[in-house]
């Protein structure tokens, strides 16, 4: 790509103008916080690893200033966002700021907790500035809904970010480590400040970046799985005897589940990594019967 051709990115007077000319207020309930900072959203593409000719999907584009990175870089982008007025004013901004580009991006007015069909070509990425308030489910989401996706990386809540990443043992870690561990290897990867966004939010951010693996079985299902996570954590401090009694019928079935396993019963559910979730949620089949769960 020419310097000449490379897209103009936003900073914080072409934010605010937007912004003004739309008649904008960001709001708290959609976890609108908007990156006015260059060389953020060039990092956060570097950092996730995008290359020129990758298709990329991302969520809650905003006013563009992600998407214009992504596709300084060379990739397509797939933007999938829930404002209709934004969703509306992103193919005239990416058509003044990146006119060169504009026939690798769309736009999708959609709602990324419950779309089921991103159109285009495969996305192989995933990268985007998540709502903090509904970052984990929109993440898992996505992860079962594209299995094209190879690598991502996420911008969300700082202690979000820690959960996350949290390895098996750590005080941090809980469901969301557990199910994103289904999908991929998880990692910190930077801190974000406060004063890149506006407005600025009252919480830290960080980076979290993933590579996908394979599922790490099939002889159980993921909805399987993630049921057996979801009873392991839903009372942190029982031993996992006593946490998964309902749903293996009772705690004699759980104790031999968790035996056949090669799991101590009185070992609790923050000890397991995703492996042991899996043999355990095959050894409940044998001893009882564990229903399916969605996605959280």
């Amino acid at each position: 790509m020419t310097e000449t051709s490379a897209p103009r990115l936003l900073g914080p007077a072409e934010v605010r103008e937007l912004a003004a000319r739309l008649d904008l207020r960001p709001t708290k309930q959609r976890g609108q916080n908007f990156v006015i900072d260059a060389n953020t959203v060039r990092r956060i593409v570097r950092e996730s690893g995008v290359v020129d000719g990758e298709v990329v999907v991302e969520v809650g584009p905003g006013l563009g200033s992600l998407t214009l990175a992504l596709l300084e870089v060379g990739a397509t982008v797939t933007a999938i966002e829930v404002d209709p007025l934004l969703a509306a004013e992103l193919p005239s901004t990416i058509a003044a700021f990146a006119p060169a580009q504009a026939d690798r991006f769309q736009v999708v007015l959609a709602d990324a907790m419950t779309v089921d069909v991103v159109p285009g070509p495969a996305p192989q990425a995933l990268v985007a500035n998540l709502p903090y308030n509904v970052s984990v489910p929109v993440l898992l989401h996505l992860m079962a809904l594209l299995p094209s996706l190879e690598h991502g990386l996420v911008m969300v809540q700082a202690e979000v970010a820690d959960r996350l990443a949290a390895p098996p043992g750590s005080k941090t870690y809980g469901v969301p480590s557990a199910k994103a561990a289904w999908f991929a290897d998880v990692r910190r990867a930077g801190a974000i400040g406060r004063n890149v966004f506006w407005p600025a939010p009252n919480v830290d951010s960080g980076l979290v970046a993933w590579t996908h693996h394979a599922p790490p079985t099939d002889e159980v299902t993921r909805e399987q799985v993630f049921a057996v996570i979801d009873a392991s954590f839903a009372q942190r401090r029982k031993a996992l005897r006593g946490a998964l009694r309902n749903l293996a019928g009772g705690s004699g079935p759980a104790e031999a589940a968790l035996l056949a396993a090669g799991i101590d019963p009185l070992t609790r559910g923050e000890a397991l990594g995703i492996d042991e979730f899996v043999a355990l949620t095959i050894a409940l089949q044998e001893h009882a019967v564990v229903p399916g769960s969605a996605d959280e």
